[in-house]
């Protein structure tokens, strides 16, 4: 298993490096101020106690319909009043240049809108996934950002995680030989009341949601883009969480290679995992897309092994931040653009067509 053990090697000193001083470009640099719009669990819990660990971004505004999430928040983490924005007065972060970059943070079917103001006021957009409700107002965003000369970035933060990353390499390094299935399985049980199983907000069931990762590792791990889509839905329509969204989607892809990918998506059952299966061995994550505690195994020569990785000196959602910045300031390539949300709205758009329609959709 020499490849692997030098692989490991690679990965770790590529983590490593990210713990060194700032490169030359960045030194006597600001760092590039973020508005996160949305105070809502997520980022409260995840996005803001990270956005100090940055190298390349820092906090400096607040958008939020709530007055008492802005006092809380804004004294939590020294945010000024000046600095405090509600949806009526958004676009006023035209006029703010301590605001450079946006990180959209709120239900599905205001992600198009809000990320558009954003780009029309001049900002670098990053906005959660799924990107939008439907491929139209994805292509719409793509086109605000372009227009004002801004990037637009999705929150893929597993395309950050080391794990993940790692993954790809052992895939793309022939580590399993010829790729020939993938099984992705992503659902949790959701709770009455939440927003996500509200249509008119999320804009769809599980596949709007927790789906969207057996979707993503299923591109990302096979490595080319599926060309046939055949889905079927099951939904207990007796259950009052699903009175407007569907509740599981099975879906199969066929990719050009020859490579199937079998999905679930849930809001009924814990999954969490994912699996390449080729000629020689496999690679297996279980739970593969969590926000810690990744677990990796692998097959080759008939030995399965657990493979442990050395702590990224960023964790996923710091990575993800400071890439936008990254870019803005440098102009490496995003490393999950818009084009990539694209890609993503418009495969959910003929998964739910093939569910409706009982028949396999051909991809162009």
């Amino acid at each position: 298993m020499g490849t692997r053990r030098e692989m490991l090697g690679a990965i770790g000193a590529g983590l490593a490096a990210g713990a060194l001083p700032l490169p030359a470009w960045a030194q006597g640099k600001r760092k590039l101020g973020y508005a996160i719009v949305g105070l809502g669990n997520y980022a409260t819990n995840q996005i803001l106690p990270r956005i100090a660990e940055c190298e390349f971004a820092e906090l400096k505004a607040l958008v939020s319909g709530t007055p008492a999430k802005l006092e809380k928040f804004g004294a939590q983490y020294g945010v000024p009043r000046t600095h405090w924005y509600d949806y009526q007065s958004y676009d006023r972060i035209k006029d703010n240049p301590d605001i450079d970059l946006v990180y959209v943070v709120l239900p599905n079917s205001m992600h198009a809108e809000y990320s558009i103001r954003a780009s029309r006021a001049g900002k670098h957009v990053l906005c959660e996934k799924p990107m939008a409700v439907s491929s139209t107002e994805a292509e719409a965003m793509i086109a605000a950002a372009a227009g004002a000369k801004r990037k637009l970035m999705i929150g893929y933060r597993c395309h950050f995680e080391p794990y993940n990353l790692h993954a790809v390499s052992l895939v793309k390094s022939g580590f399993v030989g010829r790729p020939t299935l993938i099984t992705a399985e992503h659902g949790f049980y959701a709770q009455p009341g939440q927003w996500r199983l509200d249509r008119p907000y999320s804009g769809g069931g599980s596949l709007m949601d927790i789906g969207i990762y057996s979707l993503n590792a299923a591109r990302y791990l096979a490595g080319e883009e599926p060309v046939l889509i055949s889905a079927m839905e099951f939904t207990d329509k007796s259950d009052p969480r699903f009175r407007t969204v569907e509740d599981r989607i099975d879906w199969q892809m066929q990719f050009p290679s020859g490579l199937i990918a079998n999905c679930v998506s849930s809001y009924s059952s814990g999954h969490n995992a994912y699996r390449v299966t080729g000629t020689k061995g496999w690679v297996g994550m279980e739970p593969a897309t969590p926000y810690q505690g990744h677990q990796m195994w692998t097959r080759a020569n008939g030995k399965t092994e657990q493979v442990s990785l050395p702590a990224p000196a960023k964790n996923q959602f710091v990575a993800q931040l400071d890439h936008l910045a990254e870019s803005v300031l440098t102009g490496i390539p995003l490393r999950a653009s818009g084009e990539e949300g694209l890609r993503d709205m418009r495969l959910i758009e003929a998964i739910y067509r093939s569910a409706r329609e009982g028949r396999a959709i051909k991809l162009a």
